[in-house]
């Protein structure tokens, strides 16, 4: 890609947005959208910040917002309100004519971190030779494009939280063995719920470039899965369920399957973040609900559901911190570097990695 995310040479923010009151912020931004009309579109992550969310367009979860943004076909601009991978998957299902900005490049995801590129190359080669020809690579949409398009080259196909039953179940058609990757959480936690017991999976620590938690025979295993998490989904416990339910028992549980496996088997409903949204939607009024996921996205929906009690599981802050680097002041300066004429925080997947990519989405779209 284009944008070289070692070095922040020209991410190091200027003084003049550090200063700006917030009341100038929110006026300059709201005029700069004005002025920029159709050509411009703001697309939030649910787990962003209330000052941000509220300037976005749509909001949803990644894949969701990217595909709005290619719908948008007459939307010059898009700027991505989340982190890099999610701004790569935009730029990799944009049209031609179309720029992707992240606002600020610092905006990365620790999960899509863990799973390095040339540390798949060479795991994929051990794994090779240790099962043959009998593995497809799965990767969940929360990954670099370089792994997206690593697993359609091989084959594979990427999965939401939502989709993830389903694209499994469609691998296990493929082939014996699942490589799962960079969330061992999801994998694990999904294909538990299909039958598979956890003697038949194991975890690949890149690195070590070697198998961990062995609990069965290697030949029959079926789930190998990388040694990746959620460091804000990480934070959520056991204890943190059975506290809350000891000080309530009528709170129900709700988490998202990026949790660790005992946090999903002890709450009563595990899914992903638009399955938690609906559900607590649709919840009957009085209901308690202790929510596994962002604090963001936590106190956004007790706002906008006040007939319901909705707390956040852990007693401590689990923002997205990374997410977070994403405030009005980048966002006005992404905006001022259009009008401009100088954008600046360009998304741009290259041209192979950006067909493989596709190719995995696709074929996942497909299923």
């Amino acid at each position: 890609m284009s944008t070289d995310m070692l070095t922040y040479l020209d991410s190091e923010l200027p003084e003049v947005y550090r200063n700006m009151p917030s009341q100038e912020l929110d006026e300059r931004i709201q005029r700069a959208k004005e002025q920029l009309g159709q050509d411009l579109v703001i697309l939030g992550h649910h787990y962003q910040r209330d000052d941000v969310i509220k300037f976005a367009d749509y909001r949803g979860d990644s894949l969701k917002l990217a595909r709005i943004g290619a719908e948008l076909k007459q939307a010059k601009y898009i700027i991505f309100c989340g982190v890099h991978f999610m701004a790569e998957t935009a730029d990799t299902l944009a049209q031609d004519d179309q720029v992707v900005i992240l606002p600020d490049l610092r905006a990365g995801c620790s999960m899509a971190d863990m799973a390095d590129i040339e540390d798949l190359e060479e795991a994929w080669e051990i794994l090779q030779e240790q099962f043959g020809d009998t593995i497809i690579p799965l990767t969940y949409v929360n990954s670099t494009a370089a792994i997206k398009a690593f697993v359609g080259k091989h084959g594979g196909t990427t999965c939401t939280s939502s989709n993830a039953h389903k694209v499994l179940k469609w691998a296990f058609t493929q082939k014996k063995r699942i490589l799962f990757l960079p969330d061992q959480h999801l994998g694990r936690n999904t294909a538990y719920a299909m039958g598979i017991p956890l003697e038949q999976m194991v975890v690949w620590s890149p690195q070590a470039a070697q198998f961990e938690e062995v609990a069965g025979e290697l030949d029959q295993v079926r789930m190998i899965l990388w040694k990746g998490h959620c460091s804000v989904h990480q934070k959520f416990t056991a204890e943190q369920i059975h506290r809350i339910r000891e000080r309530d028992p009528e709170m129900r549980v709700i988490v998202h399957p990026e949790c660790s496996f005992d946090v999903v088997q002890l709450a009563d409903y595990s899914g992903s973040t638009e399955y938690i949204i609906k559900t607590i939607e649709a919840a009957p009024a009085g209901s308690k609900w202790a929510v596994g996921t962002e604090v963001n996205l936590v106190q956004r929906l007790a706002n906008e559901n006040p007939d319901k009690k909705v707390v956040l599981l852990s007693t401590t802050m689990c923002p997205c911190l990374t997410m977070n680097r994403i405030d009005r002041p980048h966002l006005l300066w992404a905006l001022d570097s259009i009008l401009d004429g100088h954008p600046i925080h360009v998304i741009e997947v290259d041209d192979e990695t950006k067909h493989w990519s596709k190719v995995a989405l696709d074929r996942m779209l497909a299923i």
